[in-house]
């Protein structure tokens, strides 16, 4: 039986205030088509970033605070890989101490560089929480003020829930920059099959959000392929960056990817990719794993995009504000 968010609410904390936003997804359709064919690729490391394009990633730094900030050589080569993308959604960062990814982001910037970061809350049902994250180039990314929140689930579906956040690309003109929420999900390994079949719900309740965006894009460590997607894989439209290549640093695995609605985001200019840093940096694999079990997946997106004209009536609603 397909498990429903019911009344998903999301939290938006914006200019100091906590505002509940309430949205209900819309029912499941029936006889939904399968997903088009997985993106084409380019390589395991992409090259440089065309300025035509923003790089979006997804990593799982495995374990991240303050042990691995003490790693000297594994926090260079962390940094040096933040720096290929344009936003990072970054998992499992592990640690009481809520100054960690500010730490990591000072030691990106060592170069010069402008990145700023966006955490989420603790999460969890152990005593174990893990935190998401983004990383972000300021130069090129801004981050959409009062776009982020982390999805309720007041029926405790999901371990972790998805950190929501909206950004807009900088440099071109503001009505043709390129707009995007993305979704930042790390699936329970022990209840992953249980979590993929709410994902689908998830994507669908952010997307009719009161942003009313259409590139939303869900990426993150699913702990599962492509091929077991469930649910969340019979969206219509459905399209994952990766398919056919393991992500995990042992590579036996793909766990990690990057999904959106092929439909919707048309922006998607075909180049994607897993980063295989123990191959670029030298690094025997038992050296690899202390920078982090998975590897970084990335997806190149147009930074423009051509807004249709709307007219009065074809306003979408605005979202139910309640407290």
């Amino acid at each position: 039986m397909r498990k429903m968010f019911v009344g998903l609410v999301p939290l938006v904390v914006a200019a100091g205030l906590l505002w509940q936003w309430q949205f209900r997804p819309s029912p499941a359709a029936s006889g939904l088509s399968g997903p088009q064919e997985p993106a084409s690729q380019t390589g395991q490391d992409g090259g440089a970033i065309d300025q035509t394009s923003v790089r979006l990633a997804t990593f799982n730094i495995q374990v991240f605070g303050v042990a691995k900030l003490k790693r000297t050589a594994a926090m260079s080569i962390l940094s040096q890989i933040v720096r290929r993308f344009d936003v990072v959604a970054v998992q499992e960062v592990r640690a009481k101490d809520q100054s960690v990814v500010s730490r990591f982001v000072s030691m990106i910037n060592a170069d010069g560089s402008s990145y700023a970061h966006l955490l989420g809350p603790r999460l969890g049902r152990s005593s174990s929480k893990e935190q998401y994250a983004y990383i972000y180039n300021q130069k090129r990314i801004e981050l959409i003020e009062g776009s982020v929140y982390t999805i309720n689930d007041p029926r405790d579906y999901l371990h972790r829930e998805p950190l929501v956040a909206r950004f807009r690309v900088r440099g071109p003109p503001v009505n043709r920059a390129l707009t995007f929420t993305l979704i930042n999900i790390h699936t329970d390994p022990d209840e992953v099959v249980q979590e993929i079949n709410v994902l689908d719900n998830v994507f669908e309740a952010v997307r009719r959000d009161a942003s009313r965006e259409d590139d939303v894009i869900m990426l993150g460590d699913f702990n599962a392929d492509e091929k077991h997607y469930g649910e969340l894989g019979r969206l219509p439209g459905l399209r994952w960056a990766i398919a056919g290549q393991n992500t995990n640093t042992r590579m036996t695995r793909a766990y990690d990817n990057i999904l959106f609605d092929s439909r919707a985001t048309s922006e998607f200019t075909g180049r994607s990719g897993v980063l295989n840093f123990m191959r670029e940096f030298q690094l025997s694999q038992d050296q690899a794993l202390i920078v982090s079990d998975h590897m970084p997946v990335w997806a190149d997106f147009a930074s423009t995009e051509d807004l249709p004209a709307v007219s009065g009536d074809d306003q979408p609603a605005a979202a139910d504000k309640r407290l």
